[in-house]
């Protein structure tokens, strides 16, 4: 061998609809509803906070990992096939995912001074500034100078209690009763029952030398090893091994420690060395006993502590078997042959497969089983793989881009040789020569003799390169790099593609995943059986019993809410029929104004006239909605070429300011082609942090099609990008919604998103919205920053920087947004409600603790004893469980689609044991099995009941903007996501493509970036500096521009 040393479409931004237009209706003439009492506080009796230091001053909580694990959840405190929305952007669950003054009563959602004001100056604000006017259908009471939070408005919340300080010192609220609203209905979980076993569990350490970190060739030697000893040395015992260094047995093993020796066949590693067979010393010690009464007295409530190392135990039992039989990928297993093979192109195939996981419930052990499916490397040789990627013959050779390409996709494959006959050995790509393959020579012996790659292959293999202009593959270590040619290298089959996807790829698993609820279950059914958990020898070793039936569950159907629309449409209230409802006869309940709007037409398809009648057709959908928008654009519509997309729209708001006096642009509208690259990305953070201007980009399919339906649903954007509301709750408006419309509450969203797969140093980013009107809660301003690759924690929820003139200051999210809801409304929030999305159950405590801290410290920042009270919810849309309607065939159960019915919450038998969770289904399936989200509170001071707790977050679903449908989680959530997929346009190439990071300039004292500089903070990044995001423009800050 020779050898030698060595998310919806992007670039649209709109959704599939359901609106009919309305018809033409007089003008809009916006008058305030008439002023209702509010509803009086709940009978709770409230107490007065008690005075305490500031929060700032409190010990900063830290715990480690290995401090959270072993804590549990001691202390003092108590308390994923998918269905696709009509709602357009990136699924909220993945991954696994984008104001001007209006008619009638106006909302200024401004943001405030924020983090560079200094803790005095912001409390004095805070305090004193009466803000802009705010017009509401009932006038809330006029804060005045100087009062504390305590002597304003309404009554003061009950009696804030202090973060916890660590892991040890916080336990989840307990679940506060169970829900009653709604109509009581049975439904199917794929949760399997499992009994718990009455065996003595014991736990061995392993310690395997020398030590290999692949699981698979541990794997390899422990099984050899009870293939060996299990009826001699194990005392007949069938262990259980994780792969690394437990082992676990129902019943002792006759010694307390033993050292074994074991051989094995190497695997060849690509060194070009020859096979042979490898020692390992094997030592088994005991560790500990697997204490399953504490699981058990947990399951039944006895116990606020989940025993971890118990349900660790039985997860690995089960796993045993499915690991031998299948390719194992995180908590999922697959194989060719649970389903057909798919393929997604590009030398890609989806392989079926299923998860697994052991959860603790209300109704015992549970086995939570899911269908699956990913993406595999399609077994063909090198050459077909290459003609697939690049998608064209390769006999003319390859450019650079190809062989960028090409390395990028086959770095770390294993290939396996075919030129010697039987002798298949496997190798793993580390890359690509830059020299083809008859130019490529390598010294065959000790004087340095030169021997080509193409003349070895002949002399010593007797094979002819048929394609010696093509590089060889670089396979081996770094040190003695091998070359193979390509021709002669096929792709090992099993290997999961866990590189980023294109977009053809997701729609062919997409496609591939998609199951009806009815196909979806009984395939899961199928894969219990074919499991045979009861003929699972691992199962009978540890007596581990698996119901074949699927859970049934106790469920209720909440109500709809009605939806309050303006009173000069013919239908001023709608009442949503199964999670939809449409704009006919309806108009907007606080319509926008746009005065100067322009059109930029970057489609070569698209010709003048066609851009001009679509955008006449749009200004008139506005209109006829309930927007005050002129009918004409202030500019003739303009054809530009995408390349020059900066410099025009520069030119185009240069030309507007001067004839408007400076004013400027209200609305760009951006005709897009279908396939735009990454203008759609340019042009959103040219508008949004360059010229200050919101937009709404076309793609030209739709230009051409000029669907009613289409300019109905882009009305609803507008309407919200330029400061308008589509709808509120008529219970917001007649303040009948517990534990919100009594006193000023903020609802705050939030998200964090990773990098794609692949992309080893980007930043993440992480965004907050929050609610700035009240009692409406239905519009939402809302702040991005860049943070440390994969940080999950919101590291600029609150900071502290010195300034040189001016000394300490505070700022960061938190504080900002309490005050634009200041300025917005005239109100202090005295209560604050905080959905958390995209925390996994091992970052429960972490995230709760950490931010929990930053809102207690923002709160006082402004004023030493200002602490509202706080309820914490964490939002889980990334998991397996799924609801089945109880009867397929009974249409009163099912939506169109087979699914259940929107509104469907379940808080019991599937849920935790003893806190307060619950499954909400608030949508209407389209296609596939919806997955209903998952709620869990963490922390909650405003003591909500199961029932307004469940009512409150189902009714939000309806208020989401951009669609008239519920959606699938509460929208400040979906919004946080919406706002951090916009903000990863922002990022300067080099920062998301390079990872090359650098510390930014600190803002001027004074000034609010809006995306919450994360070098001014006191805390130190976990890797390193970040480059901060360009900063929004003002105006862009104050409407929901994500949307």
């Amino acid at each position: 061998m020779p050898r030698r040393r060595k998310t919806p479409r992007q670039g649209e931004d709109v959704p599939q609809g359901d609106a009919p237009p309305p018809p033409p209706a007089a003008p809009l003439v916006v008058a305030p509803p008439p002023a209702i009492p509010p509803v009086a506080p709940a009978a709770t009796p409230v107490q007065q906070p008690r005075p305490r230091p500031p929060a700032a001053q409190q010990p900063r909580p830290h715990a480690s990992a290995q401090q959270q694990q072993q804590s549990g959840r001691q202390g003092r405190y108590e308390g994923e096939g998918s269905s696709r929305e009509r709602a357009p952007g990136p699924s909220p669950g993945r991954g696994r995912g984008r104001g001007r003054g209006g008619q009638g009563p106006q909302y200024n959602v401004g943001i405030g001074p924020g983090p560079a004001s200094s803790g005095s100056q912001a409390a004095e604000s805070y305090r004193g500034q009466p803000g802009p006017q705010y017009i509401q259908p009932s006038p809330p009471a006029p804060v005045r100078p100087g009062l504390s939070v305590q002597d304003a408005g309404p009554p003061s919340p009950r009696e804030a209690v202090a973060p916890p300080v660590s892991s040890k010192a916080v336990r989840f609220p307990v679940r506060p009763g169970k829900g009653k609203m709604g109509q009581r209905c049975i439904v199917k979980a794929n949760h399997f029952f499992a009994e718990l076993p009455d065996k003595d569990l014991h736990q061995y350490d392993v310690a395997i030398t020398p030590e290999i970190t692949s699981r698979g060739v541990n794997r390899a030697v422990m099984e050899q090893l009870v293939k060996l000893y299990r009826e001699t040395a194990l005392g007949h015992r069938l262990p259980a091994y994780d792969g690394r260094k437990s082992l676990y047995t129902a019943g002792p093993l006759p010694f307390q420690s033993k050292e074994f020796q074991i051989s094995l066949l190497e695997e060849d590693d690509g060194n070009n060395s020859k096979r042979r067979e490898r020692s390992f010393k094997v030592v088994i010690k005991f560790a500990a006993r697997a204490d399953l009464h504490h699981l058990g007295q947990f399951l039944a409530g006895r116990q606020a502590d989940a025993p971890q190392e118990a349900l660790q135990v039985l997860d690995i039992v089960l796993r045993e078997l499915p690991t031998h039989r299948y390719s194992p990928v995180g908590r999922s297993f697959y194989s060719p042959n649970l389903g057909t093979r798919q393929s997604l192109g590009d030398g890609l195939e989806s392989w079926r497969g299923f998860y697994q996981s052991i959860r603790p419930t209300q109704m015992g052990l549970s086995l939570n089983i899911d269908m699956s499916s990913t993406a595999f490397i399609e077994p063909k040789t090198v050459m077909e793989f290459i003609r697939d990627l690049l998608n064209r013959d390769i006999s003319r050779g390859l450019s650079d881009a190809d062989r960028i390409k090409i390395k990028k996709a086959l770095r770390g494959v294993k290939v396996e040789v075919t030129h010697r006959g039987s002798m298949r050995r496997k190798y793993r790509v580390s890359g690509l020569t830059t020299k083809a393959t008859n130019e490529l020579v390598f010294p065959v012996d000790e004087i340095g003799t030169m021997k080509s790659v193409t003349e070895y292959f002949k002399e010593t293999y007797g094979y002819v390169i048929r394609h010696p202009f093509l590089p060889c593959l670089q396979v081996g270590n770094d040190q003695r790099p091998n070359y193979l040619p390509m021709e002669v290298c096929k792709i090992v089959e099993g290997q999961r593609y866990s590189k980023r996807l294109n977009e053809r790829q997701i729609t062919a698993l997409l496609r591939v995943t998609c199951q009806r609820p009815r196909e979806r279950e009984n395939d899961i059914l199928q894969t219990v059986n074919h499991n045979a958990y009861h003929e699972d020898p691992y199962a009978q070793e540890f007596g581990i019993h698996i119901s074949a039936q699927l859970a049934q569950v106790e469920a209720r159907i909440l109500p709809a809410p009605r939806l309050k629309y303006h009173d000069t449409g013919r239908e001023k209230e709608c009442l949503p029929q199964v999670g939809q409802w449409n704009m006919m006869n309806k108009k907007m309940v606080n319509g926008g104004v746009v005065n100067h709007w322009a059109c930029l037409n970057f489609s070569r398809s698209v010709q003048e006239n066609v851009a001009s009648a679509f955008c006449a057709e749009l200004a008139h959908m506005c209109q006829t909605s309930g927007m005050a928008f002129r009918g004409e654009p202030i500019v003739p519509v303009q054809s530009v070429r995408p390349e020059h997309a900066e410099r025009a729209l520069s030119h185009l708001c240069e030309d507007v300011k001067k004839r408007t006096k400076d004013k400027g642009l209200d609305l760009l509208v951006a005709i897009l082609p279908d396939s735009n690259g990454s203008l759609y990305g340019d042009l959103k953070k040219h508008c949004e942090t360059v010229l200050g201007v919101v937009s709404q980009c076309c793609l030209t399919k739709h230009v051409y099609k000029m669907s009613k339906q289409y300019f109905a649903n882009v009305a609803l954007k507008i309407n919200v990008k330029v400061g308008g509301r589509n709808t509120v709750l008529v219970d917001a408006l007649t303040r009948r919604i517990p534990l919100v419309s009594d006193i000023p509450t903020i609802i705050f969203g939030a998200d964090v998103t990773h990098p794609h797969p692949g992309e080893d140093s980007s930043p993440s980013i992480a965004a907050v919205v929050a609610s700035q009107d009240w009692p409406e809660v239905t519009k939402y301003a809302g702040l991005v920053c860049a943070q440390a690759h994969r940080q999950e924690l919101i590291q600029d929820l609150y900071k502290t920087w010195v300034d040189p003139q001016r000394g300490q200051c505070t700022g960061g999210m938190i504080k900002e947004l309490l005050i634009s809801f200041r300025k917005a409304t005239g109100q202090k929030p005295l209560r604050i409600i905080f959905y958390r999305d995209g925390v996994s159950e091992g970052q429960f405590y972490q995230v709760l603790l950490y931010e929990l801290d930053a809102i207690r410290k923002a709160c006082a920042s402004l004023e030493p004893d200002y602490q509202p009270p706080v309820t914490f919810v964490v939002v889980q849309k990334r998991h397996h469980t799924r609801l089945f309607a109880s009867n397929h065939n009974d249409n009163r159960s099912v939506d169109r689609s087979g699914n259940i019915l929107p509104g469907t919450v379940v808080d019991s038998k599937i849920c935790h044991p003893t806190e307060f969770d619950f499954y909400l289904c608030s949508h209407a399936g389209i296609q596939g099995t919806s997955r209903p989200a998952h709620y869990h509170v963490l922390w909650d001071e405003n003591k909500f009941s199961a029932d307004s707790l469940q009512s409150l977050t189902n009714n939000l679903c309806y208020t989401y903007a951009r669609c008239t449908r519920s959606v699938s989680i509460v929208p400040p959530a979906y919004y946080a996501h919406l706002a951090a997929f916009r903000a990863r346009f922002y990022m300067e190439p080099e920062a998301s493509d390079s990872g090359s990071l650098t510390s930014g300039p600190v803002p001027a004292a004074g000034r609010s970036t809006g995306t919450s500089m994360s070098t001014r903070t006191n805390r130190v990044a976990v890797s390193g500096s970040v480059r901060p995001l360009p900063p929004l423009k003002e105006n862009v800050k104050k409407v929901m521009f994500y949307c």
